[in-house]
């Protein structure tokens, strides 16, 4: 249950806490007083839209927290536990949302931060919202089948489970049929061309960094003659009587010079030793250089052509060899894909036909789980709408194929979507005699008012969330049904907690608790309170609901009248 709502800067409101109880509660208040807010506030601690525009003017942000006293059993633990939040059910469920003036929010359950979608998986378990657009949904046959499957409850929901995992796959290789069907053309044109492209590569047998040591040795081939005529002087150089010989007979004066003053000499004598030995072997090494170039004409003639053929390629199908090679594989993977397209299209048909008969034998099966449980809702709406001051109304929930009658002359081959086979229509007549007809074409506004009761009536035992809000939910309905409207209410708040907002009379005055949203101008800022009501207040309230700006003995008693029969009828 919800036991605190504390709002700080939410629009009109500037700083209110509010406690609340077991079983049925209405707000009143004057039109603009800030009713809608406290449904916003509570709209946005339970992973509701949050916008900019709701932070109080002149605030930095706006703080919402939420204390919930839930029972150790309820599926809210488990959805915390999956998403790693650490929450022990002996204890209050704390939710705090902060939204800032730049629209961003900050959210926490039990103080550890939670993302939008994590909130929003959280408050499904928590809080129902019902407001007069969602009369809409009534309206709309495509979310028929939604209401029909949370009624068939868990055995259609394991099997819808099934069937939706299957049909995705269905989806998969049909997608993937189609795209291989109609690119087909481009694809066999793209073929001829990436055999073309394949053929060119191979022919070059291209190597990885045949272009570098090519471009190395084109260098080399080319000054041939300058490198041997250089080799060659630099040779003779070394090895003549200024080379070898001159640092030779340098050792032997200093080797002499060492027999009688070692000291001084031995360090200069080991120095030029091992110059001496690395001349040497430069020397050698130089002759072997200058004996191996060689000038090759057509040896260069062909690395010319080679690295005109690599440009070439590079051009076409990469910077570099490497890139080239990538571009080979990858082409020669999508050549042999398409060179066995007749085969893959063939498995793919296959594949969706399978997957198609699969999906389809589920789906007989959810359909046959729907009709059973169409006729059992059938039956419960009717239950409830008798209670509530429309007797003799036929509801009906229709099954029928995807597509209507054309869909019942291509039975042989059903559609499917990510529901099944079937859809789903709410079909009323609201007076004996008159033919079932589609919810859209005939219910007025108090009619839907008084079907989604019933059907919130019916799933409150089914979903288990324990806060249910309706807001205005009784506008256009008035008289005996507007009294069996709070009567429903306050028979559902045996099993949930129930808040309405309202502006009817019969409706608060059947309340447990009642709470007045009041609006004033305090140093010229409006500002919003919420009180709850006392016995007398409730009076001096209801008095107000029934006689306008003025609040006479008579309003009164008539209001004190109606809080005395709302006490007879609850404890019938």
């Amino acid at each position: 249950m919800l036991r605190e709502l504390s709002i700080r800067n939410l629009a009109v409101i500037e700083d209110v806490t509010v406690s609340f109880h077991d079983g049925f509660h209405v707000l009143t208040g004057e039109t603009g007083a800030g009713k809608s807010i406290l449904i916003d506030a509570l709209s946005l601690v339970v992973g509701g839209r949050g916008q900019a525009e709701l932070v109080r003017h002149g605030c930095d942000r706006s703080e919402i927290e939420a204390v919930f006293d839930m029972p150790v059993n309820h599926p809210v633990w488990e959805v915390l536990a999956r998403n790693g939040l650490t929450a022990s059910p002996e204890e209050l469920l704390v939710i705090r949302r902060e939204l800032n003036a730049q629209g961003k929010s900050v959210s926490r359950i039990n103080g550890q931060t939670v993302n939008l979608s994590m909130l929003r998986e959280a408050g499904e378990c928590l809080v129902n919202i019902h407001g007069q657009h969602e009369h809409q949904s009534l309206l709309r046959s495509d979310k028929h089948l939604d209401w029909l499957d949370a009624y068939a409850g868990e055995p259609l929901g394991e099997r819808k489970k099934s069937y939706i995992s299957l049909y995705k796959q269905y989806e998969s290789a049909k997608s993937a049929l189609r795209e291989l069907e109609e690119t087909s053309k481009r694809q066999l044109q793209m073929l001829d061309l990436y055999r073309f492209q394949l053929e060119e590569i191979a022919t070059a047998q291209l190597q990885r960094g045949e272009d570098e040591s090519l471009a190395e040795e084109k260098r080399k081939l080319t000054y041939a003659e300058r490198l041997r005529g250089n080799a060659a002087e630099a040779y003779e150089l070394l090895y003549g009587p200024q080379g070898l010989d001159a640092i030779g007979k340098a050792v032997s004066k200093l080797e002499d010079i060492c027999s009688f003053d070692k000291a001084a000499i031995a360090p200069m004598l080991e120095q030029l030793q091992s110059a001496f030995y690395q001349a040497e072997d430069a020397v050698f090494t130089l002759r072997d250089y200058r004996d191996n170039i060689e000038s090759d004409p057509e040896r260069l003639a062909w690395i010319d052509d080679r690295l005109n053929t690599i440009h070439h390629l590079k051009r076409k199908y990469g910077e570099s060899i490497d890139e080239i090679l990538v571009y080979y594989n990858k082409i020669k993977t999508e050549c042999e894909w398409l060179e066995n397209r007749d085969e893959r299209l063939q498995q793919l048909r296959e594949e969706e036909q399978r997957l198609y008969q699969e999906a389809l034998v589920l789906a007989h099966e959810l359909t046959s789980l729907r009709k059973h449980a169409s006729s059992r809702l059938s039956s419960a709406v009717e239950a409830e709408l008798q209670q509530l001051q429309m007797g003799g109304t036929q509801f009906r929930v229709v099954i029928g194929p995807i597509g209507g009658e054309q869909a019942e002359l291509d039975a042989a081959q059903p559609k499917l979507s990510i529901n099944g086979m079937d859809e789903a229509v709410f079909l009323l007549a609201p007076n004996p005699g008159e033919p079932l007809k589609p919810l859209a074409k005939i219910a007025s506004g108090g009619e839907m008012s008084r079907i989604m009761l019933a059907l919130k009536s019916i799933f409150a035992a089914i979903d288990q969330i324990p806060v249910l809000i309706f807001d205005e939910v009784d506008t256009g309905v008035s008289g005996r049904a507007a009294q069996s409207i709070a009567e429903k209410m306050s028979q559902l708040s045996s099993g949930c907690q129930v808040f309405s907002i309202t502006h009817l009379p019969q409706v608060a005055c059947m309340a447990d608790h009642h709470y007045e949203i009041h609006k004033a101008v305090i140093e010229s800022r409006t500002r919003t309170s919420v009180t709850e009501l006392s016995l007398n207040g409730r009076i001096e309230e209801l008095a107000r609901m029934l006689g306008g700006v003025e609040v006479t003995e008579k309003t009164r008693h008539h209001a004190q009248e109606m809080l005395d029969l709302a006490v007879q009828r609850k404890g019938a």
